[in-house]
């Protein structure tokens, strides 16, 4: 009797051809995921994955936790490995669901049986009856109810049998690292670290740029956008993180440029440097947490005028959500403690009292022609800090 972890994937399934390089990328991902808690193998089976410790000391709880947030993973189950025989099964089987009701107290029940190993002599419905008749001979207080138990006892009878009762959902989705590499433009707000953990749920690897306006914004504003990235990475499994330092161009828009065009202007630098950090990761698109209409600057006209200044696809996975589901997902997800933490990042310095929500694109430009962008651009890109994040 061995005991592991079964994991579930979706979407993987429907690959083919191309199925078992997903399936290898995500136990890599699952290796570095739980790697760090001792010496495992991870064994790939008939749609399943296994995860087996080598070691009699292995957290379980803190593996099974950080396994649920590795994308490609529809959910885990803790499982006892036994012999595929009937009679052990019957045993193990009896001693689960007597501890189980020593630490449930549950009153009904119902047994459901998979047979993927075609020679053990007994079908799936046959195992259910038998194993559920076995297990209510030896616990009468406990009735059968198929349609709504309070626990439902599986069998999977494969080279091995499994038997466990529960099994805890994850976030599915693509395993990191199968869909190319995206830049997030990572603020210190609700929406851009949602953004960034949607579209890594789609197997993309993310690296994050973050604008930082020291004095105007405290080193606490910094570290809570690092404690953000940290969140992710719990996620994605790593996440370099550059740091721009924005003051001078702030200064230089704020200075030279009109007033209800700042926001709109500064959106537009911030792109530029966006693609340009990318472009020297190999990123091949920009991530930003833009939804219409929530703010006067993310009107379809700003967006449009935004969207011209780069060549990369921008995915703005939030376009169409409100506040409360971005909040829903936010604090789903883990950010959202950290993401309302009363410190400014520089989107919030220098804010245009009555922004420009009609840009023209024309007069924007007009504007920019006053400013001594590109060395400035050259300047915060050479001064960049890069920070390395893993979990």
């Amino acid at each position: 009797m061995k005991k592991v972890i079964l994991v579930r994937v979706g979407e993987i399934i429907l690959k083919g051809l191309n199925r078992p390089a997903f399936e290898e990328k995500l136990v890599n991902n699952i290796k570095k995921s739980i790697g760090s808690l001792g010496k495992i193998a991870v064994i790939r089976s008939q749609a399943r994955i296994y995860v087996e410790p080598l070691e009699d000391e292995y957290n379980y709880g803190e593996a099974i936790d950080r396994l649920t947030k590795v994308f490609g993973i529809v959910s885990v189950s803790p499982v006892l490995k036994i012999e595929s025989d009937f009679d052990v099964i019957k045993e193990r089987s009896l001693e689960m669901v007597r501890d189980l009701l020593e630490k449930k107290g549950y009153s009904s029940f119902k047994v459901e049986a998979k047979r993927g190993n075609k020679k053990f002599p007994m079908q799936s419905p046959e195992i259910s009856r038998e194993l559920g008749g076995h297990i209510w001979e030896n616990n009468q207080h406990l009735r059968v109810d198929v349609n709504n138990p309070d626990f439902i006892f599986y069998i999977e009878v494969r080279e091995f049998t499994y038997i466990y009762s529960e099994i805890i959902p994850a976030n599915g989705g693509m395993p990191i690292g199968t869909n190319g590499k995206a830049m997030l433009l990572l603020s210190g707000g609700i929406d851009s670290p949602v953004a960034g953990w949607m579209i890594a749920k789609r197997g993309v690897e993310i690296e994050a740029v973050h604008f930082y306006s020291y004095p105007y914004t405290s080193e606490r504003a910094k570290d809570k956008v690092i404690e953000l990235a940290k969140i992710l990475a719990s996620y994605c499994g790593q996440i370099k993180l550059h740091v721009v330092p924005f003051t001078d161009i702030q200064l230089e828009i704020n200075g030279k440029c009109p007033e209800d065009e700042l926001t709109i202007i500064m959106r537009r630098v911030m792109m530029e440097i966006a693609e340009k950090i990318a472009q020297s990761t190999g990123a091949m698109a920009l991530i930003t947490g833009e939804s219409v209409g929530q703010v006067a600057s993310q009107t379809i006209q700003s967006l449009a005028v935004t969207n011209i200044v780069v060549d990369m696809p921008v995915f703005r996975p939030l376009i169409g959500m409100d506040k409360n589901e971005v909040i829903d997902r936010a604090r789903k997800i883990g950010t959202f403690e950290t993401s309302i933490l009363p410190y400014e990042d520089c989107c919030t310095v220098f804010v245009a009292k009555h922004p420009k929500t009609k840009p023209k694109l024309e007069k924007i430009l007009k504007s920019e022609e006053l400013l001594n962008i590109e060395d400035l651009i050259k300047k915060a890109i050479g001064n960049t800090e890069i920070i390395r994040i893993t979990v």
